[in-house]
């Protein structure tokens, strides 16, 4: 994993994007040195293609960014992959068109031949993604891990490796004096007669992961895991496992302690003042550019079921403050004609018609700009509950009192990352990434975030 301002990313990804920068703009400037015919130093034929090639790239990568296809562990069945893959390439090519009519080539260049350039490279690395190949070698990316346990704690270690990411090779668990009962299976424990470092240099382990699930009594040998160390072996414990793989902090990983003394929760005074500008900008452009959509949306709501059009519901803040968030009504006007709050859930007969496709299209969410702008929400963070959940929550799930101490989010990262959530079960789930985000947020991390916010709109992934 490569950290990039507090957030996690796999070296495959980064190598992924930036060989395809590189593949985008040096398409350019070869279709360019080839229509000049002077030579591969053509001066202008490279700064032609440089300008242009990066301003492609970065849309194009964007894009992709945003509809998941650099997503590592990828959540994505083939048949999404390719769906995905398809829009990517009409959005690429419309990025690839626009900045050739916004920036066109002078003579000698031609803009159509420059673009028959980038329609075949663009096709050729989707083409790989749509049959799921990689541009490295498996020898390259494949990391082998040693799981440091044999108990429930190691077994969810290893089920979430095999699970994820097919580039991890799961060499085996290695058992501790403590753990007398393993969890796992006997024929993947590799510890018989031999020493954690001896396990190590046989089996070529890349990293360690500690999933111990009893750390007392002298149950982890210290020197052998700080020689591996020494020797550039990975060594982490469970909890950074799961930040790292996964972008969560695992519930049951997690210690009091392991949050209090380890990195993340900043807040500082430029980082708020820098959400606060971001914020008030984005919360204003979005106003502006979703205006439209928002009267027709009015409208709809009106003419299905008369007023009101907008609800009002409080909600909880940062720092346990009530609020009211604005949303355009989805339900029934008698949606609680009981008074008992309950979440919402799939094919919920409370939901109107109109209201199916803008709650699928997220567009019952756009009133709450008004909140950005007011200052009781911000673009990005955890997603407000309802005051009546919020205490209920509070008793049952230890760690959800931490997701209110930062402003509550129009998107966050567990809206990207975990589907609808209607019951404490997922509520739990959604608070690991809550957590992550509360802990490691940074004005990067809110791009990423709204990067992927836009893939989730598009295809409509966790609507209720």
């Amino acid at each position: 994993m490569i950290k990039i301002s507090s957030h996690y990313f796999h070296r495959r990804t980064i190598l992924q994007i930036m060989v395809y920068a590189v593949l985008i703009v040096g398409t350019l400037i070869v279709s360019l040195t080839m229509q000049a015919g002077t030579g591969m130093f053509n001066v202008s034929a490279i700064s032609s293609g440089v300008i242009r090639g990066a301003l492609m790239a970065i849309g194009i990568l964007t894009v992709n960014f945003a509809l998941g296809l650099y997503e590592q562990p990828s959540t994505l069945t083939v048949g999404q992959v390719r769906a995905r893959a398809v829009l990517s390439f009409l959005f690429s090519m419309a990025i690839a068109g626009g900045i050739l009519f916004l920036l066109p080539l002078q003579s000698p260049y031609q803009n159509e031949q420059a673009l028959v350039a980038l329609l075949i490279i663009v096709s050729g690395m989707l083409i790989i993604r749509l049959f799921g190949g990689n541009l490295f070698p498996a020898s390259y990316t494949r990391q082998r891990v040693l799981v440091f346990g044999t108990g429930a704690r190691a077994g969810v270690v290893g089920q979430s490796l095999q699970e994820n990411d097919p580039s991890i090779e799961l060499v085996g668990y290695f058992s501790s004096s403590n753990e007398k009962e393993p969890a796992v299976s006997a024929l993947r424990v590799i510890s018989s007669g031999q020493t954690l470092t001896d396990a190590v240099s046989k089996y070529r382990v890349d990293k360690i992961v500690v999933a111990l699930s009893e750390r007392r009594g002298g149950s982890m040998p210290m020197r052998e895991l700080l020689d591996c160390k020494v020797n550039g072996i990975q060594v982490i414990d469970i909890a950074t496992h799961f930040e790292q793989f996964l972008g969560q902090i695992h519930l049951e990983a997690v210690s009091a302690g392991w949050l209090i003394f380890g990195d993340g929760f900043k807040q500082g005074l430029v980082r708020s003042i820098v959400k606060w500008l971001f914020d008030i900008i984005g919360a204003s452009l979005l106003l502006i550019i979703a205006s439209p959509v928002m009267l027709v949306t009015a409208l709809l709501i009106f003419m299905e079921g008369g007023g009101p059009v907008l609800y009002r519901q409080e909600r909880v803040g940062r720092n346990g403050r009530i609020f009211n968030v604005i949303k355009f009504r989805s339900m029934r006007n008698d949606a609680e004609k009981d008074g008992t709050p309950r979440w919402a859930s799939a094919g919920d007969a409370r939901v109107t018609r109109i209201g199916k496709i803008i709650r699928k299209m997220r567009i019952d969410e756009l009133p709450q700009l008004f909140c950005v702008l007011k200052g009781d929400m911000s673009l990005v963070g955890p997603r407000p509950e309802r005051p009546y959940f919020v205490d209920q929550l509070t008793r049952e799930i230890p760690y959800y009192a931490l997701r209110h101490g930062i402003k509550p989010g129009l998107t966050g990262w567990a809206q990207v990352r975990y589907h609808y959530g209607a019951s404490i079960k997922d509520t739990e789930h959604k608070l690991q990434y809550d957590l992550y985000y509360v802990k490691n947020h940074s004005w990067f991390l809110d791009l990423v975030i709204l990067f992927e916010t836009v893939g989730v709109v598009l295809t409509g992934k966790g609507a209720q």
